[in-house]
């Protein structure tokens, strides 16, 4: 505040107050932000080896991305293809500030609403501000390669002399202005559980890009992209790009309208900005009686808890399975564990029939998946387990502590595993292939659910709150190791019989009999989970001091 008011100019006595303008505000904006990186760097010397790391990494990186779209110069099919990157780079600027809020401290305009500040100065200057950083210079150097690609000609350079600095504008102002639109969600819960889904989305990610580099490396696979350059040539920032492509043909009047549809983006995502900034100035959030009573109209909206509780057990089973289930649904943990499991275990069958080695038993990876939920049970609980603690005296107690978790589990794994080999056989057309694809996949199941009591009893281990991604407590990565690992490949184990007669069934040619896998596959896989829990319950009533000390590790 200090240095903020230091750039406004004095007014004199007579003259009525008056807020700092864009241009006396812009510098001290511009120094701010050198001072964050440069402060931020301080803290450590492991901090600033990884920023400078991230920094070669990335320019590296850029500068190889470049020379390759320098290199498709005069390709046929070079301008779908860098309309294309222009367009996820844009889709990048728009979900990271969603994913990382955190990441950039100058992203919360929330900082800013005490300053005697008006919106539109605060837009200009934090907008040249955001201009410095790896992300800008990232993106303007895929822009540079981009335009050196398509542009030909005197009328494509004065095209890309206006194009690369409209893309870098408009990425930075879409991320700034969804930032603004969202900060109230992402400084709440809610916007911490969607940080932490982050690397569902990763992992999801990854999996369409890897499926997508592989049509783009056959011979001609860039042609494919040329239907979506189609659309994506008249979207902002795209539509830059391309604008440099048609002044180069001779299109000009074409070039013309693209380059003013980037223009009209930028105002209107400058102009969503300034009204999201002048909203956060001026209606109450939530620490003020206003926003508290709305909230409370949204009581009882969330979970529907009355109306679950009546569909689970009586007794401590249907307890223990509702602050599991709520565990779920409200804990940030929790919540990313269990999605991204639902998300993958789907996901993965479909990847491995697209690229070609498609079968229904790849269904199984969706029971494998929620089952590794069942490790480590009592450090999800982190230092709230004593309260369970509390009401464990005897084997009996644990007993019905672990049966309520695994049927927790299970109430949502059985339909769900049902539903992914259904689908997974529909899509690849392998009908006949259900029953023991379905008998194997609840076998692992109950397999992994045994496993992982014992494992929650044996090793457990804390998990970390203070970090959204740290999942094991300094010290303890050993125990999670052998909790994960050696329990998962026991579970696999344990399936070997089933999986043999599955095998056997198939070699000899009986057909006919595969059927029998369904319902030998279900019971074997309740025995297994069964016996498992009654093996765990005794040795969780024994270790349960160790079990408390491990979990509440810090």
């Amino acid at each position: 505040m200090t240095t903020a008011a230091a750039a406004v100019p004095p007014s004199s006595p007579s003259s009525p107050p008056s807020s700092p303008s864009a241009a006396s505000v812009t510098p001290v904006f511009v120094r701010l932000k050198l001072s964050l990186l440069r402060n931020g760097l301080r803290q450590s010397s492991g901090r600033t080896a990884a920023y400078v790391a991230s920094i070669v990494v990335t320019l590296l990186f850029a500068a190889l991305q470049m020379l390759g779209l320098i290199a498709l110069r005069g390709y046929a099919h070079a301008p779908a293809l860098v309309v294309t990157v222009i367009a996820v780079i844009a889709l990048g600027w728009t979900v990271m500030p969603l994913f990382f809020p955190s990441g950039d401290e100058t992203l919360d305009p929330t900082r800013l609403v005490m300053l005697p500040l008006r919106p539109r100065p605060v837009v200009v200057s934090l907008l040249v501000a955001s201009l410095i950083g790896v992300g800008p210079l990232f993106t303007l150097t895929l822009a540079l390669g981009s335009v050196i690609a398509v542009g030909r000609g005197g009328a494509g350079v004065a095209a890309g002399v206006v194009a690369v600095p409209l893309v870098v504008l408009v990425c930075v102002a879409l991320a700034r202005a969804v930032a603004a639109g969202n900060i109230r969600l992402l400084t709440s819960r809610r916007g911490r559980d969607l940080a932490l889904l982050s690397g569902l989305v990763v992992a999801v990610g990854a999996q369409f890009v890897n499926i997508g580099v592989q049509k783009l490396a056959q011979p001609d696979g860039l042609k494919v992209l040329e239907p979506v350059a189609d659309v994506l040539r008249w979207v902002p920032p795209a539509s830059a790009v391309d604008a440099v492509r048609a002044a180069g043909d001779g299109s000009y009047g074409q070039a013309a309208v693209q380059l003013l549809l980037n223009g009209v983006a930028l105002a209107l995502l400058v102009r969503w900005w300034q009204h999201s900034l002048t909203r956060l100035m001026t209606s109450p959030d939530g620490s003020t009686l206003q926003a508290a009573t709305r909230e409370e109209g949204k009581e009882g909206r969330g979970f529907g808890i009355a109306g679950l509780t009546r569909l689970l057990p009586a007794g401590r089973t249907g307890t223990v399975m509702l602050r599991t289930l709520r565990y779920a649904w409200r804990d940030p943990k929790a919540k990313a564990a269990w999605a991204t499991s639902l998300a993958i275990g789907l996901l993965l069958p479909v990847v491995t029939a697209v690229q070609g080695g498609g079968s229904v038993y790849t269904a199984c990876w969706s029971a494998g998946l929620l089952g590794m939920l069942m490790y480590n049970q009592f450090g999800q609980d982190t230092s709230a387990f004593w309260m369970v603690a509390l009401t464990i005296s005897t084997p009996r107690d644990a007993y019905l502590e672990l049966r309520g978790r695994a049927m927790a589990l299970g109430a949502v794994a059985l339909p769900y595993v049902t539903l992914v080999v259904l689908a997974a056989a529909a899509f690849m057309g392998q009908w006949q292939a259900i029953p023991d694809a379905l008998g194997l996949s609840l076998a692992l199941l109950g397999a992994l659910l045994a496993t992982g009591a014992l494992a929650s009893a044996l090793f457990p281990y804390s998990i970390p709150q203070d970090s959204g991604y740290k999942n094991v407590a300094p010290g303890q990565v050993g125990l999670a190791w052998i909790s994960i690992l050696g329990g998962t490949l026991v579970g696999a184990l344990l399936c070997a019989p089933l999986l043999a007669l599955d095998i056997w069934l198939h070699v000899s040619g009986g057909h006919a009999w595969l059927w029998l896998i369904l319902p030998l596959g279900a019971a074997y896989g309740l025995g297994v989970a069964v016996l498992g829990l009654r093996l765990a319950a005794p040795r969780v009533a024994a270790r349960l001091p160790e079990i408390l000390t491990a979990v509440s590790r810090k």
